[in-house]
């Protein structure tokens, strides 16, 4: 049996290693790690951290470009594609920690590839000169594409016209340049064979023809593609994909925007393309029937569907998108019970975290794939809800789910929410538990339900992982709540009882997982303000090797405090002062005096540090004598050199200061007044 399962498992990775664009009946779900701006969510630390969690639902993982852009970027002005992986979101090491983390516990990475532009060193044609494992890699101008901005700028280029849609964002890569072909091969490989990725999301791929990105996949052989070929005609997203293939195998899967826009506009009640004004309308959910990459069976094993993601979100008031504006719980519900390969947006994880897992568990359950087979469920009024049965064994209804009651014979509810229900088939004769696998904070109850044609059909659970039988744990009617307590892990078996024999056994794995603090910021004794100085101290991460800039401004009326030194960015030199207890940098800003328009302004009210141009911070709030890292402001010097530490984690220190600012670890053994969490303590 062990040579058999052997074989078996290195027969499914061969298969898996061939895959053309996307695995065929695949079960997997897909996250987007990030959304818009979302620098600290996103940090590699922090998905680490995560990864047991995100592992227990998700198959895959997108994550944004990796490289260094030269500034704070989400990595769509790609700049460094070899030497430099110090990004926006972590280190190189921290990456590498990460991916590899991942993949321990089976969850792929998804590299978010941009090829189509890069973006030049300063000097509109100039790109970084790159080497790795022994060979040079670099872009002239002979690599950028003869219609780009540059040449309307009167820069020499490349000889050959973009293949695709042209951008003037940043220079266009001419794809017919054997140059940077040998590039963009190497550099796939690179992001495989070297950090470890499972496979691309390409960026903006109506910018160069299909049969490039073909090319690229036939020679990197990635396990999974998909490309962002952002159009709502179904026609022309099939196309696309049909023109990956080399020898007649396409190479690359493509979101599905067409089911994308499919939910929005059954959501807000209009196939309308305005946005805003209709979304006050009663939902037509009859408008789920529209067609889509994943409704023709031709094509829905590349289909990778979604409902949302950081370019259709909303960002701000002045960045409003294209959002899902209501029901996002139910578009989810959606999303997860069709075929096609689901990606689930971050913002809606972290917003339905729960509630999504348990959708998840249910489509695994009922053997969905990217190529199931899915109908709709017979209904008199297709526009006050929809119902579809996917491969026979789940119901999935959106909307008014009340107005729908399958018949008891045949299924079973299993999860219901505003305007969604789940139901199983009866004849799969399984065991469902209402909550999916991976950690918790807090205790919390699962509902066991019996899915059987057997109407007295009984239950057996376990929550000590061993298996459940009839003389071995628990026996439960469907709809017995079990309890999980808080501060331990637990592993919940279920089967199904009938007449005596078990079957449809199902796991759940809950891993008590205590909140993790953020690390103790401590501010070092060296970090002194003087009386009427105005000025910033910043710890920088272990990776900024370069001398720490800084740029303040008044947004309003325009006012630098940064302009004496240098009159543009990086702004001026921090000093060094010395290391922080864990070993990173700690620099020191003080304004000179010098104000670039003499304004009434006596501080800055906006701050950045930066690693002399890149990477930087976000713009930060200003505060005095303000004690920053990375994730923003976390104490306070006073000019008595008395820390006062705001990190709601570090807030209750045991740290005591002497009036004249010496901190004692621990509590002082001289007798005297000390200051602790901001109080006066008399030691006697």
């Amino acid at each position: 049996m062990k040579r058999l399962t052997t074989t078996l498992l290195s027969l499914i990775a061969v298969t898996m290693m061939m895959a053309q664009g996307w695995p065929e009946n695949y079960g997997g779900v897909m996250l987007q790690g990030f959304y818009w701006d979302s620098y600290k969510d996103s940090r590699w630390a922090i998905l680490e951290q995560q990864a047991p969690d995100l592992a227990a639902s998700f198959d895959l993982i997108w994550i944004p470009q990796s490289g260094n852009c030269g500034s704070q970027s989400m990595g769509y002005d790609d700049l460094w594609w070899f030497n430099d992986y110090n990004s926006s979101f972590g280190s190189e090491e921290q990456l590498r920690s990460m991916i590899q983390t991942f993949k321990a516990l089976g969850l792929g990475t998804i590299a978010d590839v941009v090829v189509n532009h890069r973006r030049d060193l300063g000097k509109w044609t100039d790109f970084p000169k790159e080497t790795y494992n022994g060979e040079t890699y670099e872009m002239t101008y002979q690599d950028i594409c003869s219609d780009d901005e540059a040449a309307k700028k009167g820069y020499e280029v490349g000889p050959n016209k973009d293949t695709g849609e042209g951008w003037d964002g940043m220079r266009d890569l001419d794809h017919k340049s054997e140059n940077v072909q040998r590039i963009v091969k190497a550099y796939l490989k690179f992001l495989l064979n070297d950090l470890g990725y499972t496979g691309f999301r390409y960026d903006m791929v109506k910018g160069y023809s299909a049969n490039f990105t073909g090319m690229y996949n036939a020679d990197a052989n990635p396990q999974f593609s998909v490309g962002e070929y952002w159009d709502g005609y179904t026609p022309n997203v099939t196309a696309w994909i049909d023109g990956t293939k080399i020898d007649g195998k396409v190479q690359s899967a493509a979101f599905d925007f067409p089911f994308r826009y499919t939910v929005r506009n059954a959501l807000r009640g209009s196939s309308s393309d305005s946005n805003s004004k209709n979304w006050n309308q009663d939902p037509d959910y009859k408008l789920l029937g529209s067609e889509s990459v994943a409704s023709k069976a031709a094509y829905r094993r590349y289909a990778v569907t979604f409902v949302e993601n950081h370019d259709t979100e909303y960002r701000s008031s002045s960045a409003q998108q294209d959002p899902i504006r209501k029901d996002t719980l139910a578009a989810n519900a959606f999303l997860l019970a069709m075929p096609g390969t689901p990606c689930v947006f971050f913002k809606h994880w972290q917003a339905y975290g729960p509630e999504i897992k348990a959708m998840i568990a249910a489509r695994k359950l009922a053997g969905i794939t990217n190529t199931s087979e899915y109908a709709r469920y017979s209904s008199p009024n297709m526009s006050a809800y929809y119902a579809t049965v996917v491969n026979g064994n789940l119901l999935c209804v959106v909307g008014d789910a009340a107005k729908l009651t399958p018949e008891a014979g045949q299924w079973t509810k299993i999860l219901s929410g505003h305007h969604y229900a789940y139901y199983l088939a009866n004849a799969m004769e399984t065991a469902w538990a209402n909550k999916g696998s991976g950690t918790f904070k807090e205790a919390f109850d699962v509902e066991l339900t019996a899915v059987s044609n057997t109407d007295d059909a009984q239950l057996v659970y376990t929550l000590d992982g061993t298996e459940p039988s009839a003389t071995n744990g628990t026996q439960a009617l469907s709809g017995t709540l079990v309890h999980i307590d808080a501060g331990k892990d637990a592993t919940l078996k279920v089967a199904l009882l009938v007449n005596g024999v078990l079957s449809g056994l199902i796991t759940r794995n809950f891993t008590y997982q205590e909140d993790i603090p953020e690390p103790e910021v401590v501010i070092p004794d060296f970090c002194t303000v003087t009386e009427g100085e105005v000025c910033a101290f910043f710890e920088a991460p272990s990776h900024w090797s370069n001398t720490v800039c800084c740029w303040a401004w008044v947004d309003s009326p325009g006012e630098n405090f940064t302009y004496s030194q240098r009159k543009d960015w990086p702004g001026v030199d921090c000093e060094y002062l010395g290391e922080a207890p864990n070993g990173n940098k700690v620099w020191k800003w003080t304004w000179d005096g010098t104000k670039q328009n003499n304004t009434a302004a006596t501080q800055p009210q906006k701050i950045i540090f930066n690693n002399t141009g890149q990477p930087q911070t976000e713009n930060l709030p200003f505060t005095q004598a303000g004690y920053y890292n990375i994730e923003g402001l976390k104490g306070i010097v006073t000019a008595t050199a008395i820390h006062q530490i705001v990190n709601s984690e570090s807030a209750n220190s045991k740290h005591y200061y002497t009036l004249q600012g010496h901190r004692h670890n621990g509590r002082p053994t001289a007798k005297g007044i000390y200051i602790q969490n901001g109080h006066k303590v008399v030691i006697k």
